[in-house]
């Protein structure tokens, strides 16, 4: 998901409704879901977008710290 970060991908789930998981999967050690959420649109509203975006940024950051 490019609108989001490099590397982001998601799962599409369709129970009869329309769910999504936000993930990133690029490192050796972990696989982080940065954001679930039921969707109720065709368009991924912004409010989801920009929560998946920052926890991506604050990741980033912490993962930096933490290889100092």
């Amino acid at each position: 998901m490019p609108a989001i970060g490099l590397g982001v991908r998601e799962v599409r789930v369709r129970t009869g409704l329309e769910h999504r998981v936000v993930y990133l999967a690029k490192f050796d050690d972990a696989v982080y879901v940065l954001h679930a959420f039921q969707k109720r649109s065709q368009r991924t509203p912004k409010r989801d977008l920009g929560l998946a975006r920052q926890r991506l940024r604050d990741l980033l950051r912490r993962r930096r710290q933490e290889s100092r």
